[in-house]
């Protein structure tokens, strides 16, 4: 599947993936389409066959802080008014399967299933001494914030949260809830710029090495830093990815995974010109002989090698989107690019346009809601700015498909749209940075 990979009505942001079995399992908030705030009161779990990562499939709903149609609330704490669930995390002990959940502005908790997909039922809020000497500020005020867990090697479990103020400590592995008194350490993950830790502790073990992902800031990157403890401290090695280059920016939370013989980074992007509204993404990630990870850059590829050109691309799954455009859903059925203004960017990374063949041209058809305006798409390989223009397509007012001959390529290319308006004299200047049209999906035909 490209990126977003799960269906593209689904809002799955924050996601932290876990191989359990021969399944790969999806546990992130829940956002919703044109919300004006952060998550939803419900935890959704997705999953995967391990060896078919185009076939995710929803269990529905795993855990509540409020009640819905279907569901009573699983915690009797909340409100069910601002107590969103954010970020959660499952682990594995003992056969049994553990969901760590932060509540905003409440105490959150820790429930168990016996199954990776849950439901989950409700254990207890996390169980915590403040020491002597000491504020009710110790652990959050019993918030934990995007706990991430690590059960190591020799089964003791450690959880790393925190808010522009990293913490850690260890958890009694007979219970899981309860913090083991003298484990607890604050600023564990470095706390100066430019890696200053804002927040989305995601700990793994790899090898004999302990990697921890976490937002810096700013927030839009993805960064790791390394201890050969569990306990840290963890010393800064790099970033892995920028949500925020050439892209509507916002906050990233995700952690890395390895699928087979691939490891991969999840992340989010954001949708409707908002940081709300996220959907799950991923990319291919190495981790060098070193344990270094290189940057990877933000494509359209997801869990694919390359993208097919000459089947429809929707065009909301664009990984580059500059000049103020921005993807946008009206309803579950209909998403696509608005707010595209004369010397918008459009881009896609990355599509196999295959071997030679004896064609000079292929035709280019785009889909289209008309808004009135005449505009021009040039068709860039490669570099926005500097690459290969191998066409363009006029524009009209109307809704519909247009489509022009443009030169036929080979290989692997990354593809741009640079939109330009076909305006002039009095109608330029009254037309000046309108929305010129809205993009739903494009193919190319040999």
């Amino acid at each position: 599947m490209p990126n977003p990979y799960l269906p593209l009505h689904e809002y799955i942001p924050d996601g932290e993936p876990r191989v359990f079995g021969e399944r790969v399992y999806i546990y992130g908030s829940h956002d919703r389409a044109g919300s004006d705030v952060f998550c939803d009161f419900k935890l959704k779990v997705w999953s995967a066959p391990v060896h078919n990562l185009n076939n995710w499939v929803c269990h529905g709903d795993a855990f509540h802080t409020a009640p819905d149609r279907d569901h009573l609330s699983d915690t009797n704490w909340t409100d069910g008014k601002k107590n969103y669930l954010f970020a959660p995390d499952v682990v594995e002990k003992d056969g049994k399967y553990y969901l760590y959940a932060y509540i905003m502005d409440a105490r959150g908790c820790v429930a168990v299933s016996d199954k990776p997909e849950g439901p989950f039922k409700l254990i207890s809020q996390y169980k915590y001494n403040i020491p002597e000497g000491r504020d009710e500020k110790y652990c959050n005020n019993g918030w934990f914030i995007d706990p991430g867990v690590l059960v190591d090697d020799d089964g003791r479990v450690y959880i790393y949260c925190g808010f522009e103020k990293s913490f850690m400590a260890e958890l009694n592995a007979n219970n899981m809830v309860e913090v083991i008194d003298g484990t607890y350490a604050d600023d564990i993950i470095p706390v100066l710029p430019p890696h200053r830790f804002f927040e989305a502790c995601s700990p793994r073990k790899i090898g004999d090495v302990y990697y921890m992902i976490y937002s810096p800031v700013p927030g839009s990157r993805l960064v790791y830093a390394t201890s050969k403890s569990p306990r840290g401290p963890f010393e800064y090695r790099g970033i892995i990815i920028d949500n925020d280059e050439n892209y509507p920016g916002g906050n990233n939370h995700g952690g890395v995974c390895k699928i087979g013989e691939q490891w991969y980074i999840f992340y989010h992007r954001m949708t409707n010109g908002t940081i709300m509204s996220r959907r799950a993404c991923a990319e291919r990630i190495e981790i060098l002989a070193d344990g270094s990870i290189p940057q990877v850059e933000m494509t359209s590829l997801g869990f694919e090698e390359s993208l097919n050109p000459y089947k429809i691309t929707p065009a909301e799954i664009a990984c580059y989107l500059t000049g103020g455009a921005l993807i946008t859903e009206k309803n579950v059925f209909e998403r696509y690019i608005t707010n595209i203004k004369s010397g918008a960017v459009i881009g896609y990374k990355y599509f196999d346009f295959g071997e030679d063949f004896s064609s000079r041209t292929m035709e280019f058809l785009v889909d289209i809601k008309g808004t009135g305006c005449k505009a021009e798409i040039n068709i860039i390989l490669d570099d926005a700015q500097n690459g290969v223009n191998i066409g363009s397509v006029e524009i009209g007012m109307n809704d519909g498909q247009y489509s022009a001959a443009v030169t036929s390529v080979t290989g692997r290319h990354a593809v741009f749209f640079v939109i330009k308006d076909r305006f002039g004299g009095w109608f330029k200047e009254m037309f000046d940075g309108r929305n010129l049209f809205e993009l739903i999906s494009f193919v190319f035909v040999k």
